[in-house]
């Protein structure tokens, strides 16, 4: 029953005191990665993956040894660690943000709230892609920042949800198949795809049990194969589903236009549905914890 009451503690931590403001060990990470890229950096797969097994093997490593040295403390590493990795408190603040603005009928500072959610250019979005790309932040991350490291931590604990989250860090610094990153940041791509295949699912069946299970289960069994990313799409058509509103379609990034295949079904998105996706997020986490708790307990 450790690992359950060890993750209960840190989605605590999580809700009471959300984001580090200060010092957060992640832009730490994202400086530390950037040194490596401008030292290994190279137009070649193989530079990007040992610059991915440096930072990712390296830390995932130093938390397996903290673990094993703390012995009957290690609980307590464990569980700062995890709190570390979820941004499920996080997630709601800046989506709350959005919903704020737009209640109180202020479109440009609802712009500028979602543009720190997402990479697309907002400047120019109506209320309606405001929403649209404010419910796709908070329905795919409720994979990356929440059900994902929960997963892993459920896995392989300290170690895991470490790997797991730099990962995910390196995925969204290096990513892109742009001219820089086309190469180098094919590693680190990849490693994502592969250590966020299986929580992907989770998450979107966890969406399908808990909002509407038929619309859910028909938009990921029909459009989920049509979005570019293998985890992204299943995760977003199940959500979209679930809160029974139409996502994706065209989206500015970087000064293109890029037409994205629709994703759920229903009536177009509005501020109050914003409220129904962080709940969704939020509900998905208890019921994970109460799973692992039965695990436990039966396999006591």
């Amino acid at each position: 029953m450790a690992v359950p009451i060890t993750a209960l503690l840190a989605v605590v931590l999580d809700r009471l005191l959300g984001e580090p403001r200060r010092w957060h060990p992640l832009v730490g990470f994202g400086w530390l990665a950037q040194r490596v890229e401008a030292s290994l950096y190279g137009a070649s797969r193989l530079r990007g993956a040992i610059a991915v097994v440096l930072l990712v093997g390296g830390f995932a490593l130093a938390a397996f040894l903290a673990h094993r040295s703390l012995g009957s403390w290690a609980w307590l590493l464990d569980a700062v660690l995890l709190y570390l990795a979820l941004g499920a408190t996080s997630l709601g603040e800046h989506a709350a943000a959005v919903r704020r603005a737009l209640d109180a009928g202020d479109l440009d500072a609802a712009r500028r709230s979602v543009g720190r959610m997402v990479s697309r250019d907002t400047a120019d979005m109506d209320e309606t892609a405001v929403v649209r790309a404010t419910l796709e932040s908070v329905l795919e991350n409720g994979c990356d920042a929440v059900f994902g490291a929960l997963f892993w931590f459920f896995v392989a604990g300290a170690p895991g949800v470490v790997a797991y989250r730099l990962a995910n860090t390196l995925d969204a610094m290096w990513g892109y198949k742009t001219e820089r990153y086309r190469h180098f940041g094919w590693a680190a791509a990849r490693l994502d795809d592969l250590l966020n295949w299986i929580p992907a699912r989770l998450t979107a069946f966890t969406y399908l049990l808990l909002g509407r299970a038929g619309s859910a289960w028909r938009c990921w069994r029909s459009q989920a194969a049509s979005w570019e990313s293998p985890n992204a799409g299943p995760v977003m058509a199940a959500g979209a589903g679930a809160l029974a509103v139409k996502l994706g379609g065209p989206a500015v990034y970087h000064g293109c236009l890029e037409i994205r295949p629709p994703l759920g079904e229903g009536w177009e998105p509005a501020a109050a549905d914003i409220r129904r996706a962080t709940a969704l997020v939020r509900r998905g986490v208890w019921l994970w914890l109460v799973l692992a708790f039965l695990g436990g307990w039966a396999l006591a």
